[in-house]
């Protein structure tokens, strides 16, 4: 027995002792760094203020939504914390949407070329630590950061409502919030990717932080009114239309709006928030007959946005893909 007890307490001492990996310690210092910076101070407050002002006014609008008998989803109390407004503020997810990617720009569009800048890039390959280590602990140390900071702002929504409401939480409604958290960190993390694989192609953190900045205006602000011109240039009128063809002329309308990240964004947020929401696209009043109105499980609604979550997913992938590819082939010198 004392033989067994003086290995097992060596084993422990050896364990205690035995260093972090290096992936483990990268992480670590991109989390404190993160956390420590200014800007991310400044997005937190901005983030902040615009989740109170947002949920200040669902608040002061619940009771009469809830009072709403012919709503579907009028028993989802605290869903209706996240989709409920009086048109003087946009719903948190809108926030999210103009704000999210704002916020992976800034947690990495210095990421790699900082650390050019600052010489301390070659001093870290200079250590036993592979360049994919490295890459990958820049994005998920800032990866890390926002779950926690979208987590945590959900979980302050829930205890706002309970103190105001006394209502209960379903547990649909639990789903389908967390649901709502990996998808906004999944919609960051793209353009935390993209950040990262600019802050690889250039040399300068001012280049890749306009650079990220300009292909956000283009798919937020502009992307939307060329696809409306190159859609009313083909079908200026769709009055004189038969049924199917403006079905088909929609769809191709809505397909090509997906395209930019946003889109994706909204359309499988709106889903998961609002169970009532049967479809994405447009449907025939053949499709229609014989629905009942009532709120779609969370099954059905994770199938409805299922295309959308893996459109996002897989950019992620690719936008991370090339900047691993890139920073392979960079050329790192003192």
């Amino acid at each position: 027995m004392e033989k067994s007890s003086i290995f097992i307490h060596k084993k422990l001492f050896a364990r205690q002792q035995a260093p972090a990996s290096p992936f483990r310690v990268i992480v670590r210092k991109e989390v404190g760094d993160h956390i420590r910076s200014w800007r991310f101070i400044v997005m937190l407050l901005l983030i902040l203020f615009t989740f109170i002002g947002a949920m200040y006014v669902s608040l002061s609008n619940i009771r009469q939504a809830v009072a709403n008998s012919s709503d579907p989803d009028h028993l989802f109390v605290y869903l209706k914390l996240l989709t409920t407004s009086d048109n003087s503020l946009p719903t948190f997810h809108i926030f999210i949407s103009f704000l999210g990617p704002l916020l992976g720009i800034a947690l990495g569009f210095d990421a790699v070329n900082a650390e050019r800048s600052n010489g301390t890039l070659i001093r870290l390959v200079a250590q036993p630590v592979y360049r994919d280590n490295l890459l990958l602990a820049k994005f998920y140390g800032a990866l890390l950061v926002v779950g926690v900071l979208f987590l945590s702002l959900v979980l302050l929504m829930i205890g706002g409502g309970l103190l105001f409401t006394g209502v209960p939480i379903e547990w649909a409604e639990c789903l389908r919030m967390m649901a709502f958290v990996v998808l906004s960190v999944v919609y960051v993390g793209f353009w935390l990717s993209l950040a990262i694989c600019l802050s690889v192609l250039f040399r300068y953190a001012a280049t890749s932080a306009l650079t990220a900045i300009g292909i956000w205006l283009f798919f937020t602000v502009f992307y939307q009114i060329i696809v409306n011109m190159i859609m009313r240039s083909i079908v200026p009128d769709t009055a004189y239309l038969p049924e199917e063809s403006v079905i088909s002329f929609n769809n191709l309308f809505l397909s090509l709006l997906r395209i930019a990240p946003s889109q994706l964004y909204t359309d499988a947020a709106t889903t998961l928030l609002m169970p009532s929401v049967r479809s994405l696209g447009p449907l025939t009043m053949e499709q229609m007959a014989g629905a009942i109105p009532a709120p779609l499980p969370f099954r059905e609604s994770l199938m409805i946005v299922w295309p959308q979550l893996t459109g996002l997913i897989a950019a992620t992938t690719a936008c991370f893909a090339l900047s691993y590819w890139l920073f392979m082939r960079k050329e790192i010198r003192t």
